[in-house]
């Protein structure tokens, strides 16, 4: 028996979010789902799914940002086949949404057939995945900050719950986004929780 294919929405909405689940269950696949952007990664790091589905405009963490970080997130991530399910359908998005890389950009009202069959040639299309070995070590106290910054606080909030000076913070988390290879503390934190040197 061949092993069901497992598939990952991001999506805020309940109503959409259960119509995708009913129609790909029904289509033969596995779904996992997650209504913002933070819990989608973290499914990504833990699930590592098949393919993923993902609005645009998500709490917390927006499509743009997990699709921006998965490029330096190791290969096994590389390799997921990503696809934008959205309502919008402005040529800027889908022109930045290309630049980053995602491998359909699908604009709503849903034509569910459609999905299903775009789903199931991405992954038939998908080369096969390889998992990273470590490359990047951080220290306790950046994972710490960098950690506190993924969940949204401030360099101020972390240095009262670090007990440390914002400039301690500020060192620590340019450490690791100099150790990543990032531009920015979203970026640091979504490569870090891909790679699994921090929680999401």
């Amino acid at each position: 028996m061949t092993e069901r294919k497992r598939i990952l929405c991001i999506e805020d909405d309940p109503g959409t979010r259960e119509l995708l689940v009913e129609e790909l269950e029904e289509a033969g696949f596995e779904v996992d789902a997650c209504g913002d952007g933070t819990t989608g990664l973290a499914a990504i790091v833990e699930r590592r799914p098949d393919l993923i589905l993902c609005d645009l405009d998500l709490p917390g963490l927006s499509g743009f940002d997990i699709l921006g970080s998965i490029p330096q997130a190791g290969a096994a991530v590389r390799a997921i086949p990503f696809i934008f399910l959205t309502a919008y359908g402005q040529r800027e998005n889908l022109i930045a949404a290309r630049r980053l890389g995602c491998d359909e950009y699908i604009v709503k009202p849903i034509d569910f057939e459609l999905l299903v069959e775009t789903v199931r040639n991405r992954i038939a299309r998908s080369p096969a995945r390889t998992e990273p070995g470590p490359s990047v070590r951080l220290t306790d106290r950046e994972v710490e900050a960098l950690t506190w910054s993924a969940r949204g606080k401030s360099s101020t909030d972390i240095a009262v719950l670090m007990r440390v000076s914002e400039r301690t913070v500020n060192f620590h988390i340019d450490n690791a986004i100099r150790k990543l290879g990032v531009a920015t503390r979203i970026q640091a934190a979504v490569k870090a929780a891909l790679g699994g040197l921090i929680a999401p």
